[in-house]
């Protein structure tokens, strides 16, 4: 989107996706580059409200986390809070919100792909949390982060020990007997704007693809759909396996109470025997 970012129309779009009217002044600043500012003689920025938006998204992550995992150790809490707040993952949460098509850039920006870097969309979805915080508090901007994260929050929350896709996918294969994962990974487009593309192979076998703006979050959205794929696999054999056992038992019952019903019919009553 162009400069006309500032219209009521553009304001009113991004602001039907968030849930929040904003100010408008405060909005234009949380989506201001300062790429944008310094080719428009050094416009405010939107790094002072990143800064703010920063603390309010790892305040909430964080009494999230807290409160949904009474028994982590600081430790892990630590590590599942940076599965979560990181460069990558917020920048996945822009992208759900076509931040990028927003956001004021500079014409050098603009011309190596500077709307869908993970750097820049990340910082302005912070500036943003910022700009919701100060229009409409606390409340609205914790509101804000748990609609926007909590689906990443559960979705990390069933990550192994290393909370990457890569680790749990390794953690996964070697407990299912199936070898190491590897990674094939190609690439296409301009230096400036080039799209990776990996598979994940075990044993041979591709389970699984992912692509990305880098080569590591190509591999790591490989690994999660290996992940998956072989989770699935692995339950439905457990499930199978489940389902097996409780029909032989059931045939088990079945037939041990057939044979008491036969044993009692045969035994004379003793009636009869008088």
């Amino acid at each position: 989107m162009s400069d006309s970012i500032s219209s009521a129309s553009s304001h009113t779009l991004l602001e039907g996706r968030l849930g929040y009217q904003l100010e408008s002044a405060l909005l234009v600043r949380a989506l201001t580059h300062r790429s944008y500012a310094y080719e428009n003689g050094g416009l405010p920025t939107n790094e002072r409200l990143e800064f703010l938006g920063d603390s309010v998204l790892g305040l909430v992550v964080t009494d999230t986390l807290y409160r949904t995992h009474p028994d982590l150790p600081e430790g892990q809490l630590a590590k599942l809070r940076a599965a979560v707040v990181n460069s990558r993952a917020l920048a996945e949460v822009g992208r759900g919100l076509e931040l990028g098509s927003f956001i004021r850039l500079g014409r050098g920006e603009e011309g190596t792909g500077g709307r869908d870097k993970a750097s820049i969309l990340a910082d302005t979805l912070e500036a943003v949390i910022g700009a919701v915080y100060l229009d409409q508090g606390l409340d609205a901007a914790s509101e804000l982060v748990h609609r926007l994260f909590d689906p990443l929050i559960e979705k990390s929350s069933n990550l192994g020990a290393g909370l990457d896709w890569k680790t749990s996918l390794q953690e996964l294969t070697a407990a299912e007997g199936l070898g190491v994962p590897e990674y094939l990974v190609s690439e296409t487009g301009p230096d400036h704007e080039k799209t990776f593309t990996a598979a994940a192979r075990v044993g041979g076998v591709s389970y699984g693809t992912g692509t990305g703006r880098s080569k590591k979050e190509a591999e790591q959205q490989a690994a999660e759909s290996a992940w998956r794929a072989i989770r699935a696999a692995a339950d439905e054999r457990a499930a199978a396996a489940k389902a097996a056992e409780a029909a032989e038992a059931a045939g088990a019952a079945e037939a041990e109470g057939a044979a008491e019903a036969e044993g009692a019919a045969d035994t004379p009553s003793p009636r009869a025997t008088a």
